[in-house]
């Protein structure tokens, strides 16, 4: 059993009491969906909704939600604000400390090297994080703000035309009312796939420079100095880490070892120029760079050697 650091623990409790208090919020039918992947997403997640829920039953407040009208009582708080101060309430009682899911401050999601996890937000959004990734969220009353601070995600924006879906990506901002898009944060570029609906890309500065309005299908790449360019990549490759693989086709072996990287502790290297620019294609599994350098050497008529945590591809 992984042991969650207490932080982590504290933001189990405050997502586990937002579920709780939006169940019972006007939007309580619409939440039912989302709920239930985030429910299946991690059996803490189980855990964390039940303890939420015990404590809820504890609440004078939140009992009074669940009666039937008819009989004398005093009269309750409006109930647009109930779910809220409840909320409040199920985390001090937790000692969870995360009131920042309802005082609109930013709710943080990671992932470590070779993890990938699913964070539904308090809309129903959901954020599907890739390996080694890090993203900040702040659902303000506006604008939902998020943030990638660095890695790879996937968005999937519930609609709300209030309040539009903002992502910063270093200097590149992708604004979205409802759709569906990945985010990819290297050292350096950003590229942007649009899978569903549409998307404004710009580049933040005095003034702000329109990049792209992508189309379905479309990706945009911004490198350093601003350089653009547009292409139509292969959406099954661009989304295969979400079922755990790799799709390479025709691609140098030398940026196929690099993506296999990302998802391990093994380190692949190819220090020979020209076995660098061999073209690799095939379906992979991530996190197992041995079992690939196996294929591409038997395909290629190669040799693997391991230093430690290094596995050199060699003639």
């Amino acid at each position: 059993m992984v042991t969650r650091s207490s932080n982590e623990r504290a933001r189990l409790n405050a997502e586990a009491a937002a579920w709780i208090a939006r169940l019972h919020g006007p939007s309580g039918a619409a939440a039912e969906a989302p709920l239930q992947d985030w429910l299946d997403a991690d059996p803490e997640h189980r855990d964390a909704f039940r303890r939420a829920g015990e404590l809820w039953d504890l609440l004078p407040d939140a009992a009074a939600l669940g009666e039937e009208d008819g009989g004398a009582r005093p009269a309750p708080a409006p109930r647009r604000w109930i779910p809220a101060a409840i909320a409040a309430s199920l985390l001090l009682l937790a000692g969870g400390g995360a009131i920042a899911v309802y005082l609109d401050q930013p709710s943080a999601f990671d992932t470590r090297i070779g993890e990938q996890r699913v964070a539904t937000l308090d809309d129903g959004s959901r954020i599907a994080l890739n390996t080694d990734s890090h993203v900040t969220a702040k659902l303000g009353r506006h604008e939902r703000q998020i943030s990638l601070d660095r890695g790879e995600a996937l968005f999937d924006v519930a609609h709300d035309a209030a309040r539009p879906f903002v992502v910063d990506a270093g200097d590149e901002r992708i604004k979205a009312l409802g759709t569906s898009f990945v985010v990819r944060r290297d050292a350096d570029r950003v590229r942007v796939t649009l899978l569903r609906g549409k998307v404004e890309v710009t580049q933040v500065g005095a003034p702000p420079r329109l990049v792209a309005v992508l189309a379905p299908g479309e990706r945009v790449s911004v490198g350093r100095g601003g350089a653009v360019a547009l292409d139509r990549p292969p959406l099954d490759a661009v989304t295969a880490w979400r079922r755990g693989e790799l799709i390479f086709r025709d691609t140098p072996l030398s940026e196929a070892a690099a993506e296999m990287n990302r998802y391990g502790d093994e380190h692949l290297v190819v220090s020979d120029a020209r076995l660098a620019a061999l073209p690799i294609s095939g379906v992979f599994a991530t996190g197992n760079p041995s079992e690939f350098a196996a294929a591409v050497a038997q395909l290629h008529g190669l040799r693997v050697q391991r230093e430690g945590d290094d596995v050199l591809l060699t003639r």
